[in-house]
């Protein structure tokens, strides 16, 4: 991962299927008219191999730490508690998530936007991040 998009914070800008992914991973209504109501910040930074990926809302901020191909726990914004494996391929942060369900989220990083492809069963939700100047 290239320091260029360290530190970059990127706002929601769109969102396409993000309620049935949700409702596939069995969250419940309330949570899911919240979470599709909150325009996310999701900023990438990285110390000595150890990077930190922090999403704030007005509804929750979430934080992961993790090196590269090392399982880590996870405690998922919607409060599920899962396995998670983060590998980097150039520009994408390609993390899995294994729990009830297995779950993969693939974020690919360019200089003015980051685009997370989530996939969970055959549903695949895309969202799109921009950078904030």
């Amino acid at each position: 991962m290239t320091s260029e998009f360290l530190g970059k914070k990127y706002k929601l800008f769109s969102s396409e299927n993000f309620d049935d992914f949700m409702k596939a991973l069995g969250v419940g209504m309330v949570v899911r008219k919240m979470g599709a109501t909150v325009s996310p910040v999701v900023e990438l930074t990285e110390n000595s191999g150890e990077y930190t990926l922090k999403t704030s809302s007005a509804f929750k901020n979430t934080e992961i730490k993790f090196k590269p191909g090392e399982e880590f726990d996870e405690e998922t914004p919607d409060g599920r508690k899962v396995k998670s494996v983060i590998t980097l391929e150039g520009n994408k942060l390609i993390q899995v998530q294994k729990g009830d369900k297995e779950t993969t989220i693939e974020r690919e990083f360019t200089p003015t936007e980051m685009k997370a492809v989530m996939k969970v069963d055959d549903i695949v939700c895309t969202r799109v991040y921009k950078v904030q100047e």
